[in-house]
């Protein structure tokens, strides 16, 4: 299935001159001429009329970056949230039935559940907004850029030719542009002339090498459309975003602004992002708490109104259910550890964009990632200077950084590898008295640069380096040991067979030849005929080293499940080798040629089986990506360059750095100060101890809400009144809820953070119909001593029964959090933090004297009698041994806990 984007951005032909495509041709045409009319512009330049008109028609030549929104629509955003419309529902219903209908009745109104309820959604939102609104400010000051100049050949108004230096978003279609060493190309460009141009193109593929450019193009250009890796490669087409390392060219601007290919890259972020596991998650478990909302609520008041005959009583109690039902602080937890996790990442220098992708990265059991500055430094070394037998030679190091010193054309980055190298030998301290005496610049026709240098006797010596098939080319003799020896057949199969090796080995390999200029020849300035019969005398491997503790930090996310699959623009042996240095599991890597051939459910299969994609472009990463998605994988993309922001955009948690493009940090959900591995591994065991403590508090809240609710439909069945006021139920809630405030500051055991974990609805609703009734059993007991033990069974005696199942209901809900936050035995093998500890004992000590107090009788409570404590210790420890047995008993079973 081959990838094919439209070629339209780039030119097209001009067919009527009324239509608003007629700067733009349908095909990459091999002549000048034609690419220059068709854009209805010419080598002398636009007019100013010209340029006036096309800055109307297409607007300034800019990436259209989306923007946080204002601070009020952050703020409204934040309400976009399952469990906030759940509790804004039941609010606006509690306003009805406490304040609304008793007004009207002539009755004093209750607004103590709609204050509570209305706290927790403002906190809630507030504190995701703050910590958004924050980040986004921070982004918004990374995206920030400098403004960009562009040499533009425009005629002034006699119509000559003036070379004038314009803003980069004032330069339309058909501006004539020059480029020279350091420009950053402001447009999409059809080359008219270049002089050995070499572009960066390493934000649109990954390749760290530069790709030789000139004004004339491939066959299959004539297509009117082509693949995204031909017309990466075109060599006439200079794409927006590169940058010149070397040379001059003149060029045609084709396309600007949204109509560049940068900019089409672009587009595919500013769509809605898709649904992540955080989102799925949450929607699932929002779903399952109503769906048993809906089903309990109407049987409560059903039971309470047929056995009671108090129909609007058993109205406010069955909403009291609701609201109990309900894990209202659930958005205020969620939020708050979420909040609490973007703080502790902000202090390892990384910026949460999106705060719901801290739950994600925890979740993330696949990484993709690039290769170039994340496994690697992004710094090309010389890794071996050879003898031609194979032997490190300090000579050789001389040889070629005489040649890279002196020269002064095209300092390429193994230039740069060389003169370090150097320069941490000492060479370049010995060698300065060394005069050169003329230099052949490199050129892509020759794929070699020579310097020829004066040495001790006044000869003159050439020192030639270049690509190894156009030295073989040159060379007649080799250096063996201290003898020049004939350059055989077998000498120049033997080094194509090592060159192909130190290839597949990740090595990029350049080959040293010299010889003596005869005194003739040193009198005159050197010929291109010169760089002949040379002696093959060195050999030079460059690498891009692995950076300093990747290693550790690939082992540290292999150790929790999360896998790394490596998915590069770049050479597949250069990628394989650095992968094996790493001891990344590597075998053979599949290409962006191969991946284009197949089909989607033939690609999953590779995937799976595969870690090492090369050769991608940005649509093969967007891809590889959704099928993983597809897979059943939660997953990380990391990336820095243009070419990553579709899988940015597309993954569970885009990860991107200070320094990216600004495409791939909008697309980002969080960006690292520091490219390293480590700092992500940290985020890991971050994300996971955040979502943690969510998946806590849910499993805690829900199983201890259906226990009562399942205790209340067994008391509303056999209790001629009401077991527990609706007030004293929203009371009781209220207070279990303001001691899991402090849960985000919960310790998670070793073994819950070391595996990617996602939302499973299903298991919550596994462990609330399992641990629920438990203290429903224990509910029922305290229903009974407080019927036999205490005689409160009668009208007159419901205070007492109520009060005594308030403080027992309160203390057991307290006591569970200790019991199921961990699958070990609490407080022996894993105690909570002192946050939680104290909390929960402020309840304890709350439960119990509120009975006792000034409040007790506008909750309808009344103290109890000194004999009911022993009870209710009995019953506590009962109900403590019981929920470990069964605990222990649900992760044989289930083989999980949350």
């Amino acid at each position: 299935m081959t990838q094919i984007i439209n070629t339209r951005p780039l030119l097209q032909e001009k067919p009527q001159p009324q239509t608003p495509e007629w700067l733009i041709s349908h095909h990459i045409t091999t002549s000048t001429e034609a690419t220059l009319a068709s854009l209805d512009a010419g080598s002398q330049g636009l007019t100013a009329e010209q340029v006036a008109d096309r800055q109307a028609q297409f607007g300034p030549n800019e990436i259209a970056v989306k923007k946080a929104p204002p601070a009020l629509i952050q703020w409204l955003q934040a309400f976009n949230n399952p469990f906030i419309y759940v509790l804004l529902a039941l609010a606006i219903v509690s306003f009805v039935t406490d304040y609304w209908i008793p007004v009207r009745a002539g009755e004093k109104p209750d607004l103590t559940s709609v204050i509570i309820m209305s706290c927790m959604i403002l906190f809630s939102t507030l504190l995701r907004f703050v910590q958004e609104f924050r980040t986004n400010k921070a982004a918004d000051a990374l995206n920030s850029l400098v403004e960009v100049t562009v040499n533009v050949r425009r005629q002034d108004e006699q119509h000559h030719a003036v070379v004038l230096s314009v803003p980069r978003h004032e330069i339309v279609p058909g501006d004539i542009v020059m480029l020279s060493a350091g420009d950053i190309v402001p447009a999409d460009l059809r080359l008219l002339e270049s002089s050995s141009l070499q572009l960066n193109q390493s934000v649109l593929t990954g390749e760290t090498l530069p790709v030789e450019k000139h004004a004339r193009v491939h066959a299959e250009a004539s297509q009117t459309e082509i693949s995204e890796q031909a017309l990466l490669h075109q060599p006439a087409i200079a794409l927006m975003s590169t940058s010149v390392l070397s040379g001059s060219a003149t060029a045609v601007v084709v396309a600007t602004g949204e109509d560049t290919w940068y900019g089409s890259l672009a587009g595919k972020i500013s769509g809605a992002a898709p649904k992540t596991a955080f989102d799925k998650g949450v929607n699932s478990v929002s779903w399952l708490l109503i769906r048993f909302m809906l089903l309990m609520v109407p049987v409560v008041f059903l039971i309470n109104g047929l056995t009671k005959g108090e129909w609007t009583e058993a109205l406010f109690f069955s909403l009291a259910v609701a609201v109990g039902l309900t894990p209202e602080m659930l958005p205020m937890i969620v939020s708050t550890n979420l909040a609490k996790g973007a703080m502790a990442l902000a202090s390892r220098k990384v910026v949460v964009k999106r705060i719901n992708a801290i739950q994600n990265l925890g979740a993330m059991d696949i990484l993709c990632t690039d290769k170039t500055g994340t496994l690697t430094d992004d710094n090309i070394i010389l890794a071996g200077a050879l003898t031609a037998d194979g032997f490190d030679d300090i000579r050789v190091a001389e040889m070629a950084w005489l040649n890279s010193y002196l020269q002064q054309g095209i300092n390429n980055p193994m230039d740069r590898a060389i003169n370090d190298y150097a320069t941490q030998q000492g060479i370049a301290r010995r060698l300065l008295h060394i005069r050169k005496a003329d230099e052949l610049p490199f050129d892509f026709t020759r794929r070699c640069l020579s310097v020829s240098v004066y040495d001790d006797h006044g000869r003159q010596q050439l020192i030639c380096k270049g690509a190894s098939e156009e030295m073989l080319a040159r060379c007649t003799r080799v250096l063996s040991g201290k003898e020049e020896v004939s350059l055989t057949s077998e000498h120049l199969q033997h080094y194509r067979e090592y060159v192909a090796e130190k290839n597949r080995q990740g090595y990029r390999v350049l080959l040293m030849g010299s010889k003596t200029l005869s005194a003739e020849n040193s009198l005159r300035r050197l010929r291109h005929d010169d760089e002949c019969d040379l002696t093959l005398c060195g050999i030079l491997c460059f690498l891009d080293p692995v950076k300093q503790g990747a290693e550790s930090a690939l082992a540290s996310l292999k150790a929790r499940g999360v896998q790394v699959k490596v998915l590069t623009g770049d050479n597949a042996e250069v990628t394989a080798k650095i992968c094996r240095d790493l001891r990344l599991s590597a075998g053979v890597p599949l290409q962006g040629p191969d991946i284009a051939a197949l089909d989607d459910e033939s690609l999953k299969q590779q995937l799976a089986s595969h870690t090492i994609f090369a050769r991608l472009t940005p649509s093969d990463k967007t891809r590889i990506v959704t099928l993983l998605q597809q897979s059943g994988h939660t997953v990380g993309f990391l990336g820095d360059g243009i070419n990553d922001a579709a899988a940015l955009h597309a993954a569970d948690v885009g990860i991107s750095v200070d320094n990216a493009t600004q495409i791939a940090q909008n697309a980002a959900d969080i960006i690292l100060l520091e490219k390293d591995l480590q700092v992500l591994e940290h985020g890991v065991r971050i994300g996971r101890q955040t979502f943690g403590n969510i998946i806590k508090y849910l499993n805690i809240t829900a199983s201890s809400n259906f226990g009562n609710v399942f205790s209340v439909l067994i008391a509303s069945a056999f209790i001629p009144f009401m077991p527990m006021l609706a007030i004293q139920l929203l009371l009781q809630n209220l207070i279990y809820d303001v001691s899991q405030m402090l849960l985000p500051w919960d310790s998670m055991d070793e073994e819950f953070v070391a595996q990617p974990r996602k939302w499973d609805a299903g298991n919550i609703g596994r462990f609330m119909l399992v641990m629920g009734p438990i203290s429903s059993v224990f509910d029922v007991a305290t229903f009974a001593v407080m019927w036999y033990v205490f005689s409160a069974h009668s009208e007159a005696a419901q205070s007492l029964f109520q009060s005594g199942w308030f403080v027992e209901g309160l203390l057991s809900q307290t006591l569970v959090v200790h019991m199921l936050r961990t699958r070990k035995i609490p407080f022996l093998q894993s105690c909570a933090r002192w946050p939680v500890l104290l909390s929960t004992l402020a309840v304890v000590v709350a439960g119990i004297a509120l009975p006792y107090s000034p409040l007790a009788a506008t909750f309808r409570l009344q103290p109890l009698p000194l004999s009911y404590f022993p009870w209710l210790l009995l019953i506590l420890i009962g109900y403590c041994l019981l929920s470990q047995s069964v605990k222990q008993f649900y992760c044989r079973r289930f083989g999980q806990w949350f």
